[in-house]
Order: C-alpha cells, then structure tokens, then sequence
C-alpha cells in the first residue's frame, strides 16, 4: 500500500483500516506463536502500512487543525 492511495481516503477509511490492519498483526503473532506462519515478511509488511496509515492520519489532523 502506498502512501499516495492512503492520502486519497477519508480519515473514517484510515480508521477502519488501521483496525483491520491491527487484527491482521495480531492473527499474524498468533501463526508464529503456534508455528504455523509461513511468510514471516508479512508482518513486516502490516506494521510498515498500519505506521503509514497513522502517519497520515497525523498529517490529516494537523491539516485540519490550520
């Protein structure tokens, strides 16, 4: 996911898409606790796009705080 698509939705998408992104992490401890991930990059992938989505969720609210 790119910045770039994230700074196009409304900040309620971000929203929903941060918890949807948090319960993908969450689900994705719980296969490597258990022994049962497969792609461990992916992780890696979930933090990096749940850190963009709150990075724009930041800049939205300063923009709006203008």
């Amino acid at each position: 996911m790119k910045a770039q698509e994230l700074k196009a939705k409304t900040p309620e998408q971000l929203r929903e898409q941060l918890v949807a992104l948090k319960k993908e992490a969450f689900n994705l401890r719980f296969q490597q606790a258990t022994g049962q991930l497969e792609n461990t990059a992916r992780m890696r992938a979930v933090r990096r796009d749940a850190a963009r989505v709150k990075t724009v969720l930041t800049q939205k609210a300063a923009e709006a705080a203008k």
